[in-house]
């Protein structure tokens, strides 16, 4: 006898993402939900602050209070106890300091911090006293980190980084804070981007370079991929195949882009960026 339709099962893993909901669906929450959808993996969420934007900017941010994002965490992780998670915007100290707490109890989980600054449009997303709070805490307690060439200078306390000095960077990054890093050279100027990933003790693993694709908006490029490599950790794939993995989705995502509201962004929904 045939089994139906319904008595199908399928089994997919599930992946967290602790970050800011955007309305215009382009980056945080939704952007990170698309992307696990996507990739065949069960979202969960924590939000920690609710913005009210669109591509062209963000007007307002509303933090969650620290219990509603405590209380988020435990009642997902209790249940579904996910193997991968990824922090994005968390906006001030008290909230980066509950998701410090909550992920030093669940060492288990491989964490991915993006650590989100300023939105592309330049608004801040994460105050200026909280920065300090970010680098002591919780960046230590990632498995990997994946700053852009802005946010590494930031946390190097440099002025620039460039295509020579985006390995050396890396490497930094990855001493000062004892975990991987990802440093994304999307801001490099030019028609080519490199990427470098660093290991825990400093050692460049891979190096890939790639050329930019002209006319579509990257609102939400470094949430994609950031969602993209946690996915594929909760998937089970290493570290060095899970970020390869990883830039190619983003890269096809931009490749076959959707078209909304008259301007092309990352597709994140159709099966052409699978």
């Amino acid at each position: 006898m045939k089994a139906s339709r319904a008595s199908k099962k399928f089994s997919a893993p599930s992946a967290l993402t602790v970050a800011g909901s955007d309305s215009g669906g382009g980056a945080g929450i939704q952007a990170d939900l698309l992307t696990f959808a996507n990739l065949g993996v069960h979202g969960l969420t924590a939000i920690a602050a609710l913005t009210s934007q669109n591509p062209d900017g963000v007007r307002f941010v509303q933090a969650a209070s620290v219990r509603s994002l405590k209380t988020q965490l435990e009642a997902v992780c209790e249940f579904f106890n996910p193997s991968a998670a990824k922090c994005g915007m968390l906006f001030d100290a008290p909230r980066i300091r509950c998701a410090a707490r909550f992920f030093a109890s669940r060492p288990n989980i491989k964490l991915v911090v993006d650590p989100v600054c300023a939105a592309t449009s330049g608004a801040p997303l994460l105050k200026p006293e909280a920065l300090k709070t970010l680098t002591d805490i919780l960046l230590p307690k990632a498995f990997l980190i994946t700053p852009n060439l802005d946010e590494a200078a930031l946390l190097l306390g440099v002025k620039r980084i460039d295509a020579t000095s985006l390995g050396k960077a890396a490497s930094a990054l990855a001493v000062k804070f004892s975990t991987n890093v990802l440093l994304k050279g999307g801001h490099l100027d030019g028609k080519n981007l490199l990427n470098a990933l660093a290991d825990k003790s400093g050692n460049i693993i891979l190096r890939r370079a790639s050329k930019r694709i002209e006319g579509v908006d990257t609102h939400g490029s470094g949430c994609t991929l950031s969602a993209a490599i946690t996915a594929f950790l909760a998937k089970g794939k290493p570290l060095k195949d899970a970020v390869c993995a990883a830039q190619d989705y983003l890269r096809r995502g931009m490749l076959y882009p959707v078209e909304i509201g008259g301007r092309k962004f990352i597709n994140r929904i159709s099966p052409l960026a699978r």
